[in-house]
């Protein structure tokens, strides 16, 4: 049975996963040959990362579980 506390407690249980996941920031973006890369700034870090890639850190993966590296400034 569905009770309005245990409801409540299942919102703010979305919020606070929302809140805990990184955020993914796209600076640039290329397109050449058919492929697609993206430069993103995930926690201070930049990344160069395919269209796969980037929905798995939108997703809430970590360049970590990626086996991302990052890159050189320019």
């Amino acid at each position: 049975m569905f009770s309005p506390v245990s409801g409540q407690n299942a919102k703010r249980a979305a919020v606070r996963k929302v809140l805990d996941r990184h955020k993914v920031y796209i600076a640039a973006q290329s397109f050449s040959d058919g492929a697609y890369r993206a430069r993103v700034l995930v926690d201070g870090e930049a990344y160069w990362v395919d269209e796969f890639r980037l929905a798995q850190l939108q997703q809430g993966l970590t360049p970590a579980e990626l086996e991302l590296t990052p890159v050189a400034d320019d």
